[in-house]
């Protein structure tokens, strides 16, 4: 009602429709973790491509295998991805060489890579008086280059025109850099305060280069990769990022193992954030063909990734083969998680997350072969246990032929023993989680509980329509209950509303009998 009726006439009033829709949250963004040639470190980065991931981490390198599962990615139909780019005691390259006065000891610049590695030795600069306003003593432009140190050819440029060493101006030097350019930042003291001359820097040649930056490590321990949770570094710089769906953690080697420790504290962290972990099967499972899959039954118990937290893993045998471009097109080993991922997200745009992400439609794009070719009584022993096995068959080539959680395995009897059921159950929670936001702190009454069940009960209709779930009507297929039966008085005291969600979830067919009989004439008495 009006907050006064005043005067005699028409009043007119907007009334709540108490309709606010539940939106689906995305299912397939991928997080890779790993060292890359460049990039920011420990921090994640949302690319949408191959491209993007080129420009901003370096792209393909030899020695850094996450770069590999990434093109893997995108080439098998993934669509957006979250990089971790991981450098344990890696350095900065500091004192970008840059034209410096010959008697001036206030006119330098200090510049320093934007990101620690190698690469930013390959840095310089250089400044130009030729600006808008070539009488203002403050302003001047700033060119930035990366050369490749072995062909000497320019990779990447940037240019800055009219930027200031006056902190009044909008164009000042320091926050220019930080806002636009991917190579340099300006140098901080020890109080986190830029370093900025009071002279601008001498328009000359370049002096001669430092080599400050270094990659650090070749290889990263456990510890770089479990990181810190109150330094949000490692795995769990992923608390940065809104929403992944897949974790990817490559080995740090071609033919080494992502270690059992990090893939049980990548669990435990995929469970908090609803999130499906991709597990490649040790090396050794592969070391000999021939009793390949009686090593990978043997050695499942190794990997140590059990309890009721192994439903939001999934596990792929064998490894594949790919041709590497920097090696000549050479054969060598690679782990599948990418291209899994891929198919993963290629599948739930083309069936929705709900269809396992496997059969003859999950081809595995971009490969030469399997390191190990499995038979059916191979796949046999391995598929009760939950490890999916990537297959190959003459008419459709190279395959993912298993859709089970690492709780798959039939001895266990796990109600998400399969891929398509613990993601879609995962995908409703993460999209209820979101969308009853609005909730807290309202009214915790009938008229609340009433608007609660619609707008659950529409999101799950929807779900419905687009075939989620089985049965032939809404009430076989879901109910959404949150009345007085599951919210009673002494809930409410405690500020407490429950919600009840049930589905029944759609099952893939993975074993399909074809029963024959033979039919004999009639036989006359």
């Amino acid at each position: 009602m009006p907050s006064a009726l005043t005067y005699p006439g028409v009043y007119v009033e907007e009334i709540p429709s108490g309709v606010r829709t539940i939106t689906g949250v995305a299912t397939s963004i991928t997080a890779f973790i790993g060292r890359a040639q460049r990039g920011p470190a420990n921090e994640p980065t949302i690319i949408n491509s191959f491209g993007d991931f080129q420009r901003t981490f370096g792209g393909l390198g030899v020695g850094y295998p996450m770069s590999y599962a990434v093109r893997d990615f995108f080439l098998n139909g993934g669509a957006q991805g979250i990089i971790v780019r991981l450098a344990d005691g890696g350095a900065t390259a500091t004192d970008i060489p840059l034209p410096t006065g010959a008697a001036a000891p206030d006119d330098t610049l200090p510049l320093v890579a934007s990101n620690v590695g190698a690469w930013g030795n390959n840095l310089s600069a250089t400044v130009d008086y030729q600006t808008n306003d070539t009488s203002n003593t403050k302003l001047f432009n700033l060119t930035v280059v990366e050369t490749d140190p072995a062909s000497g050819s320019i990779i990447n440029r940037e240019q800055f025109l009219n930027v200031s060493i006056n902190a009044a101006d909008a164009r000042y030097v320091p926050r220019v850099l930080r806002d636009a350019s991917n190579l340099v930042q300006v140098k901080v003291d020890n109080g986190n305060k830029w370093i900025v001359p009071d002279t601008r820097p001498t328009e000359a040649t370049t002096k001669a280069k430092t080599n400050s930056g270094s990659d650090g490590s070749n290889t990263l321990n456990d510890a770089a990769y479990q990181g810190d949770p109150s330094q949000k570094t490692g795995i769990y710089a992923l608390e940065k990022a809104d929403l992944f769906n897949l974790l990817c953690i490559p080995a740090d080697s071609r033919s080494g193992d992502t270690s059992t420790a990090v893939y049980a504290t990548a669990l435990s962290y995929c469970t908090d954030r609803r999130a499906m972990l991709l597990v490649d099967s040790p090396a050794a499972w592969s070391a000999n063909p021939n009793t390949a899959a009686a090593t990978a039954v043997d050695n499942l118990i190794t990997l140590n990734l059990a309890g009721d937290a192994a439903r939001n893993a999934a596990l792929y045998f064998p490894r594949v083969l790919e041709s590497d471009p920097l090696r000549s097109g050479q054969i060598d080993t690679f782990v599948p998680c990418g291209i899994v991922a891929g198919i993963m997200a290629r599948t739930d745009t083309t069936r929705g997350v709900w269809k396992a992400p496997a059969g003859l439609d999950a081809t595995l794009t971009g490969i030469q072969g399997l390191n190990v070719n499995l038979n059916d009584a191979e796949n046999g022993m391995l598929n009760p246990l939950g490890i999916n096995c990537l297959r190959f068959f003459p008419e459709s080539g190279r395959v993912v032929w298993g859709a089970r959680t690492l709780r798959g395995a039939d001895a266990l009897a796990d109600e998400y023993k399969y891929i398509p059921v613990r993601r879609t159950a995962l995908y409703i929670e993460e999209s209820l989680y979101r969308g009853l936001k609005w909730v807290v702190f309202e009214p915790n009454d009938e008229p609340l509980w009433a608007q609660i069940r619609l707008n659950v009960g529409a999101f799950m209709q929807d779900l419905f329509r687009q075939g989620a779930f089985q049965g032939t009507t809404p009430k076989d297929a879901y109910f959404v209950k949150c009345d007085k039966e599951t919210t009673t008085q002494n809930d409410i005291n405690l500020g407490v509303v429950n919600i009840v969600v049930g589905f029944a979830p759609l099952k893939p067919a993975e074993f399909v009998v074809i029963k024959l009989q033979q039919m004999t004439g009639n036989i006359e008495t």
